[in-house]
């Protein structure tokens, strides 16, 4: 099954942002993220233009957050990523002649509906400030350090 990973990713870029003074180059996430820069630049555009972060050119430029962890839930982060599919399942068809699948399908659609509201909602309930409180107990709990891990802290 393919996953949509854009949300955790862009998430994880969020994070790495709100430790950082200043602007991060889209060259610097490139590396936390092991991918191209311009993926960067890609993924964070629908973020900029919900006004969630900022983004400057040229020499000391790059991406910076333009709002605070704790206004900005995961569902802001999932809406300025032009809501992608939440579930990988759906209907063999959508107009089917057989009353059979319509009746499949009805139920499948009243189920999926239900775990996507559920879903939405509860990305509506936890902000960027949680994940960064959950890194931060992670971080001091951790006894060695990981290679890969850029430097933490504030």
């Amino acid at each position: 099954m393919i996953r949509d990973s854009r949300l955790s990713g862009v998430l994880h870029l969020l994070l790495h942002l709100a430790e950082r003074e200043g602007a991060v180059p889209s060259e610097t996430l490139a590396k936390a993220m092991d991918t191209n820069p311009a993926v960067i630049r890609r993924t964070l555009a629908g973020l900029r233009e919900r006004g969630h972060v900022r983004s400057e050119k040229g020499h000391g430029g790059g991406w910076t957050l333009t709002r605070r962890l704790d206004e900005l839930t995961l569902h802001d982060v999932y809406e300025a990523l032009g809501r992608p599919a939440l579930l990988a399942i759906g209907n063999r068809s959508q107009a089917p002649q057989c009353l059979v699948e319509h009746a499949v399908n009805a139920a499948l659609d009243e189920t999926f509906d239900a775990a996507e509201a559920l879903l939405l909602e509860r990305l509506r309930g936890v902000t960027l400030a949680d994940l960064d409180a959950d890194f931060r107990v992670r971080l001091a709990a951790r006894t060695t350090p990981c290679e890969k891990d850029p430097p933490h802290g504030r």
